[in-house]
């Protein structure tokens, strides 16, 4: 059986618990499918170069940024986006799917990140009033679809994150196939899915750490699927 190959789109590091879950993701998948990961630092990626990433069934861009290259970053999400790879971006790599998408679909070409650039005039993605630094919160599915995904309406996840969506620019994807999928019992944004793709799910929490309690969580289930899904004979990859 050939193996299912997906980049890790990050910057390893053995310091980062969600890495290290990742990995345990892949180990606890093997079991019964042969999945072959591939990390790839954010700064050997050329922007524009789709041969790099073309052998991959699937794209995780991983936690811990600001990573490298955001270009790089950038670049292997809009791959995932428009070629119908199959794209699971966990913390870090829920935020720059955003701005990938406010960049290039919305054309919001000043949209900005304030862990990048403080200064920025348009801060898409912002700091938290109150970071989610090694705690758990309840998250509450408001999308069918992704309830499907997550196999729950709730559930208590763990994030190591201190920047999320402003809410003062959330409606700008309103009117998109971009949407919110998943919420904090308070509303912010904790979660989005893209309609009119194999599968491109963002979370703001880390679903990969369920895995250093011996279980892969139900997300990470039907991300690993997907990229199943895209190995199969006969899918062809479409640009959208």
């Amino acid at each position: 059986m050939r193996p299912i190959r997906v980049a890790l789109v990050g910057d390893f590091s053995q310091e980062v618990t969600a890495h290290k879950a990742i990995n345990e993701c892949f180990r606890l998948a093997k079991k019964s499918q042969p999945m072959e990961p591939s990390w790839i630092r954010t700064d050997t990626i050329i922007p524009g170069d789709e041969s790099q990433l073309a052998p991959f069934q699937g794209i995780w861009c991983v936690p811990a940024s600001p990573y490298l290259s955001t270009e790089g970053a950038l670049w292997a999400i809009q791959y995932a986006r428009t070629y119908q790879v199959p794209f699971l971006g966990t913390c870090g790599g829920y935020q720059h799917a955003l701005l990938e998408f406010a960049r290039n679909i919305l054309n919001l070409k000043k949209a900005g990140h304030t862990e990048l650039d403080s200064s920025t005039k348009m801060p898409l993605l912002d700091r938290m009033q109150c970071p989610l630094v090694e705690k758990a919160q309840t998250v509450l599915v408001t999308d069918p679809e992704f309830s499907r995904l997550y196999g729950a309406g709730s559930g208590l996840e763990k994030f190591h994150c201190r920047y999320g969506l402003n809410a003062e620019f959330e409606h700008l994807f309103t009117p998109t196939p971009l949407r919110i999928a998943a919420r904090s019992e308070d509303g912010q944004a904790r979660a989005f899915m893209l309609a009119e793709h194999l599968f491109f799910v963002g979370t703001q929490f880390q679903p990969e750490r369920l895995a250093l309690a011996n279980s892969i969580h139900p997300l990470v289930s039907s991300f690993f699927g997907a990229c199943i899904s895209a190995a199969a004979p006969g899918v062809s990859r479409k640009s959208v």
